[in-house]
């Protein structure tokens, strides 16, 4: 007879049967679901969880934290500024497009009136950091205002803006991610009047 597996092991191993759920059912996915691709009973699902809330706090809690490594090395690297800004936007589609339905799941799910905190508490770390970053480019000691809403700016227009191109894949992911780049860089910017 094989041992039982640790709770923390048997933890990751529901939230792996969640994912797989999720990206098969989307938004509305239950826990019924989840138990089924789990191969468990929902009352031993609930036992881990609590409840559905509980499940989603611990896919994003999963999930975000990943998203935040990936993002943070993608800030990191590069030579330019605009390779910088690129490489990270880029991270972001690239992660909803690897899981777009999982990716529905947490910002857009069909029970709940808006995202869980887990992923409001995401965005903002992620502004935060991105501020810290908008002010070490510029030469400042830290990031004041300005910083955080050009940071919180960027991440709604990212998000945004991935949102519509998961819909409708107008354009290969680089594209979009060069074109919000451009913008960011000031395509939209009036071009300067001949003299």
């Amino acid at each position: 007879m094989q041992p039982l597996p640790d709770r923390p092991a048997r933890r990751e191993a529901l939230l792996d049967a969640a994912d797989r759920a999720v990206e098969r059912g989307g938004p509305a996915t239950s826990m019924a679901a989840v138990a089924a691709e789990a191969g468990i009973t929902k009352p031993i699902l609930y036992r881990h969880f609590g409840d559905k809330h509980g499940l989603v706090a611990a896919l994003t809690e999963r999930h975000t934290a990943r998203l935040l490594d990936t993002l943070r090395q993608a800030l990191a690297t590069g030579r330019t500024r605009r390779e910088r800004v690129e490489r990270s936007i880029d991270a972001y589609l690239a992660a909803i497009e690897a899981q777009p339905q999982l990716y529905r799941f947490l910002l857009h799910p069909e029970e709940a009136p808006g995202p869980p905190e887990q992923v409001r508490a995401f965005t903002r770390g992620l502004a935060g950091m991105l501020a810290e970053g908008i002010a070490s480019e510029l030469g400042r000691p830290q990031a004041g205002p300005q910083e955080q809403a050009w940071a919180h700016g960027i991440v709604g227009m990212v998000q945004t803006a991935g949102d519509w191109w998961l819909d409708l894949r107008p354009c290969p992911r680089a594209e979009l991610a060069a074109q919000l780049t451009d913008l960011l860089q000031g395509a939209y910017a009036p071009a300067p009047e001949s003299a």
